[in-house]
């Protein structure tokens, strides 16, 4: 920075500090007269004799009144408290050093250790890239994972929806992609999950060649909603930050059902009306505001998995059609086939990849369209085939399904600690499915 810019910098300082007065604490919100404020600044409220300053930011308002919330629990908080003006929202800190490092909602190390240094300042709330300066996705991602990669084809830049009931298997499904993937690194955004899952995760399903690779934020289910909120946001922008410098970053984020209720919560507390299933007009506009982020810009690519709780295995409850509606695919995992022993359990007949058919060549999108067909014609008439009614010769497309679902069954399986590569993948789909017709 030259010398003429330094002392524009220095002129456009606000010397100033201005302060509020905290009014009444209710639920989750703040309320303060004053100080001036905009919607999304950060401000710090003083606790008083022990000189602690919780974070808050500005929400809303209410007449002349500021509305805040706190990015820590309402602790040592009293009428009368002085509530400090930044001016500015909140920032977090990007660069290189975040690699291998596990952070909080707010992008500072987990552990408590000091920030890393090496880092630049950088928004956490950004907008999605113009729709005219976003390249198509012409170009597969390697996941290592053979039922996607070979049937579900995914493309850098591609935003994908994982939907599953709890305990299907999305955690490791996502530490086998974070582990085996092409990506330059991974971006994994722990929200609103069980403190003793985040060690399980890290440990068990990412592992240390994982970890290596990655920058896991992490909001737990404990954390205030507005901190569940911010991991979201920050994992977010971290990614984008790794896009801006050319990089093919893999962001995965688990879940965004819990940052839906996280902004549930925080509407509902600044008195929005819940509307479909009790959820506020603001979730359905953060939604698409926070996963349109994500995908392809000039520079690089962001390709994203994105989970959905699903309550009671229901595809078709508000979050997840929205979701779904969104994104540029999905894929299902089925509790009956995590039941059946197959893992991963993707439910191929009800997943899709919006992008396959522009980025495999006809060979392969007609060996995957067949192993949809003998696939599907054996789920149709299983039933009658478990119980013993079907008779062999009935029908030419069953007969060819019961030969074929051994193959099937073995194609689709895959040990978790098991790398199954791109160009194996598909050369083994090639083999057994692509020569018939």
């Amino acid at each position: 920075m030259n010398t003429d810019d330094l002392l524009e910098s220095i002129d456009q300082i606000d010397t100033y500090k201005r302060f509020g007065k905290v009014t009444r604490v209710v639920g989750l919100m703040i309320e303060s007269r004053g100080p001036k404020a905009s919607i999304g600044d950060m401000c710090y409220i003083h606790t008083g004799s022990s000189h602690q300053k919780i974070k808050a930011e500005v929400v809303g308002f209410n007449e002349e009144n500021v509305l805040l919330m706190p990015f820590t629990a309402l602790k040592s908080i009293s009428v009368g408290s002085l509530v400090e003006a930044t001016r500015r929202p909140v920032q977090i800190k990007a660069g290189h050093a975040l690699i291998g490092q596990v952070l909080d909602g707010l992008g500072n190390p987990l552990d408590g250790s000091t920030m890393l240094k090496g880092l630049s300042s950088f928004p956490s709330e950004n907008d999605p890239p113009n729709p005219m300066r976003r390249p198509r996705i012409k170009e597969s991602i390697e996941l290592g994972v053979r039922s996607i990669d070979s049937l579900l084809t995914v493309g850098k830049g591609q935003r994908v929806g994982i939907f599953a009931g709890s305990g299907v298997g999305k955690s490791t499904l996502m530490g086998m992609i974070a582990r085996n993937s092409t990506a330059d690194l991974n971006v994994i955004a722990l929200i609103g999950e069980r403190g003793r899952e985040v060690m399980d995760f890290i440990e068990k399903d990412l592992g240390e060649e994982g970890l290596r690779k990655s920058v896991v934020v992490v909001a737990t289910s404990d954390q205030p909603a507005l901190m569940r909120i911010k991991g979201a946001l920050t994992a977010t922008a971290i990614a984008e930050y790794f896009r801006s410098l050319g990089k093919d970053v893999m962001l995965m984020m688990d879940s965004v059902t819990r940052f839906a209720m996280a902004q549930r919560e925080i509407g509902l507390a600044v008195g929005e009306p819940p509307t479909t299933k009790g959820y506020t007009p603001s979730v359905f506009a953060m939604l698409p505001k926070l996963l349109e982020r994500s995908g392809t810009d000039v520079q690089g690519s962001i390709t994203a998995f994105y989970t959905v709780l699903v309550d009671g295995d229901d595809l078709n409850e508000p979050i997840s059609d929205t979701v779904r509606g969104i994104l540029d695919g999905h894929l299902v995992l089925d509790r009956n086939l995590a039941n059946k022993g197959q893992f991963p359990a993707v439910n191929l007949l009800k997943s899709i990849s919006r992008v396959m058919s522009d980025i495999v060549d006809s060979d392969h999108r007609i060996a995957a369209s067949r192993f949809r067909e003998l696939l599907a014609s054996y789920t149709d008439a299983e039933d009658l085939i478990t119980i013993g009614a079907y008779k062999r010769g009935s029908s030419e497309k069953i007969d060819k399904a019961i030969e074929a679902y051994p193959k099937i069954l073995s194609f689709l399986k895959q040990e978790v600690d098991e790398k199954a590569s791109y160009y194996d993948s598909i050369y083994r789909l090639l083999s057994e499915f692509g020569g018939e017709q």
